[in-house]
């Protein structure tokens, strides 16, 4: 096994507390109150350009008269408060008011559906909601139960709640150093419901705690971070890898500033606004990052100017610049996989890029990338206290301080879910190296047999086809037939040329030969049959991608059936569904 392998000089387990201390996220939070009551913590679009800064001592004010009010209203010690609302300042401050009143937060994906809003809510007996910023509310308020309270952020739509401001004006602050028992309950995390029904992951405040002191101690390392630290919120704060490496995070830190994103189409703005010292995203966006840059210049272009030694300097931060990321000292990639081509393409123009790996069972705390430990193409090290091991069957176990307190409601699943000693069953295949560095080969559910009877992996098939330029999203599938095909949807510049037939067909003779590229890499029985274009993007409206932008493989495979006996009848090698 390996456990938090890190080369000399690092910091190994020993360096930092493990969370089976006294000192919780509320206690560190209450430290940056008292000590630093003036520094700006959070910073808040309120449109039109204009910001709204609350400090420390703003932020924690808010947090203890709004607990008073939940303390009020009589909810039993644990009641679960749910949250719907894109990322925003008050989020964090409702975070931080559950926790001081008490209770257990509850946060729902601002783009789910009113049904998985309404299982949700009614699966975790939540007792209030609190609503904000949201772009589909008009749909979404059909899933909350009548006579379920609320309360509405700043920035909600029109809900006709009570307000925030109304509530902490009116209402004296909680007092005093306000405790949780590391075993209490802090939150419970829905997943993303990529496989059918979300389940609820509990987390203790002790696993969120490590989680949080883990990922600001490996921030503040390679960054060196001795001024404030700046991070752009954006990836939604349901979801674990944002909840663990942006808030938990800059919770324990102190000396981290927040700033969150208006819109989708001020995103550039708020970049340019935050020039975060640290970023986090997932594949799709760092390839839609790419595919912007590269079209606005030809990537032959590109990598001409690269190559030069003086020159290539000078361009690399000129196009960090346009991105908004030319002050960013650590970059990372998680949730899903990232083709090993496009890290390399990112660290060409200067940006360290690195994998990761976790999940919501452990907090998005268990693996990551560090200089000196940092292959494209796999995921990194052992985090400080992490063990890692690979079973019999080549399934990635993990045993990790941050670990889920167990799915709520579901027994069954604990009892599936951990080895007899301890070790989480993650349900992904990989290898370890003798260095400590993890490669995940694929999704052991995902796995598919065609009619030859041979088993194939798509994740590595997906990423050979993803780190093409024309690619934005692909799916590999086939069960039961007698050849593998990939789905892909082109990307997002390319599209609205496709009415140009000259075009057209240029991308037909590039894909069939990307077709090529991918069989001649990959073994005879995972070689594909067929590439089809779909006919419209992926995306979380349509159902087809998870909140956290997953391929919803289910979904789409069920979408397609009627056609892929059809696709097979075609000698084409490209097909246009």
């Amino acid at each position: 096994m390996a456990r938090g392998v890190y080369p000399a000089g690092s910091f190994t387990t020993g360096d930092f507390p493990m969370a089976i201390q006294d000192k919780l996220l509320l206690d560190h939070v209450f430290d940056h109150a008292a000590k630093t009551p003036d520094r700006i913590f959070l910073t808040q679009p309120v449109g039109g350009g204009q910001v709204v800064d609350i400090t420390w001592a703003e932020a924690v004010d808010q947090a203890r008269r709004m607990a008073a009010y939940l303390q009020g209203r009589g909810f039993e010690p644990g009641a679960r408060i749910a949250m719907l609302s894109k990322n925003c300042a008050h989020f964090i401050m409702a975070e931080l008011a559950i926790w001081m009143a008490g209770y257990t937060t509850v946060a729902i994906f601002p783009t789910e559906t009113s049904a998985t809003v309404r299982y949700v809510l009614e699966h975790s007996e939540a007792s209030l909601l609190f609503v904000g910023k949201l772009d589909t509310w008009n749909e979404q308020k059909a899933g909350v139960p009548s006579g379920l309270p609320c309360v509405a952020f700043p920035l909600a739509p029109d809900t006709g709640f009570e307000t925030w401001n109304a509530v902490v004006e009116r209402t004296s602050p909680l007092q005093g150093r306000l405790h949780r028992q590391p075993e209490d309950l802090a939150m419970i995390m829905y997943t993303s419901g990529s496989t059918g029904t979300p389940k609820g992951v509990m987390i203790s405040f002790k696993a969120i705690t490590v989680a949080g002191e883990g990922t600001a101690a490996h921030v503040r390392k390679y960054t060196h971070a001795t001024n404030e630290g700046r991070v752009l919120s954006y990836l939604p704060l349901a979801h674990s890898f944002e909840r663990s490496w942006v808030e938990a995070a800059s919770l324990v830190d102190g000396n981290t500033r927040i700033y969150f994103a208006e819109a989708l189409d001020t995103f550039l703005q708020d970049l340019q606004r935050a020039r975060p010292t640290t970023f986090i995203s997932v594949p799709r966006l760092w390839l839609k990052f790419q595919q912007g840059v590269l079209s606005k210049m030809p990537p032959a272009k590109l990598d001409r100017l690269l190559k030069l030694p003086i020159v290539g300097k000078l361009v690399g931060k000129k196009v960090r610049a346009g991105l908004g990321l030319d002050q960013v000292l650590l970059a990372g990639s998680g949730s899903a996989p990232i083709p090993a081509d496009l890290i390399a393409w990112y660290r060409r123009i200067g940006l360290p890029l690195y994998e990761g790996y976790g999940m919501t069972e452990d907090n998005s705390y268990s693996h990551t990338s560090i200089p000196g430990l940092a292959e494209p193409g796999l995921v990194g090290v052992a985090m400080p206290g992490v063990e890692v091991k690979i079973s019999a069957e080549g399934e990635v176990l993990i045993k990790s301080p941050a670990r889920l307190a167990g799915y709520y409601k579901r027994p069954d699943l604990d009892a599936e879910s951990f080895t007899d000693d301890g070790y989480f069953r993650t349900g992904d295949l990989g290898e370890l190296r003798p260095d400590g560095l993890l490669k995940i080969t694929g999704r052991a559910k995902e796995l598919f047999k065609t009619a030859k009877g041979k088993y194939i992996a798509p994740a590595p098939i997906e990423n050979l086809i993803n780190a093409h330029p024309m690619i934005e999203l692909s799916l590999v599938s086939g069960v039961g037939q007698p050849s593998a095909y990939a789905i892909v949807v082109l990307a997002e510049s390319l599209r609205p040329r496709l009415a140009d037939t000259a075009v057209r067909t240029e991308v037909q003779g590039a894909l069939e030969r990307l077709l090529g590229e991918v069989n001649a890499s990959v073994a005879d029985y995972a070689q594909l049959r067929m590439i089809v274009v779909a006919p419209e993007p992926w995306s979380i409206e349509n159902g087809c991608l998870t909140p956290t932008m997953k391929i919803k493989r289910m979904r789409i495979e069920a979408a397609v059936e009627p056609q892929v006996e059809q696709w097979y009848s075609k000698p084409a090698k490209v097909l246009w569904a």
